[in-house]
């Protein structure tokens, strides 16, 4: 009866040996880097913004559409989403009013801080994707 438990005894420790009972510790598994964040604009805010370049630079060719959708996307990268539509509207609202009327979104400081990255970053993504 000893010799028909032996084999099933020296296989099953022969599994639990093979299984992961080693001796030697496991190596920590690495956290993997989130990834980068890369934009939360619409697509239809990114593509309002590049016809309305395209607009102003000349007309639809390829470079003005290349250079336009590199110029938002650097814009993106300086401000997210919620602030550039707050840059976009207090400049809207701003725009061809003068005195008390304009006032109210013209002087508070978020405003006039929003407005200025704003008009920073579009300065800097026309260097960079050559918009003339």
């Amino acid at each position: 009866m000893k010799i028909k438990y032996t084999p099933a005894i020296l296989g099953f420790a022969l599994v639990v040996v093979i299984s992961g009972c080693a001796t030697a510790p496991e190596k920590p598994v690495e956290q993997a880097e989130p990834a980068p964040f890369v934009s939360d604009y619409p697509t239809r805010d990114r593509v309002e913004y590049v016809l309305n370049c395209v607009a102003q630079h000349g007309g639809l060719t390829y470079i003005t559409q290349y250079a336009c959708g590199c110029k938002i996307d650097k814009i993106a990268e300086k401000l997210n989403f919620a602030e550039y539509e707050a840059a976009k509207t207090f400049t809207y609202l701003t725009k061809g009013q003068t005195g008390d009327a304009a006032a109210a979104m013209r002087d508070p400081a978020q405003s006039k801080d929003l407005r200025k990255r704003l008009k920073e970053a579009e300065q800097s993504a026309e260097k960079t994707c050559f918009v003339k």
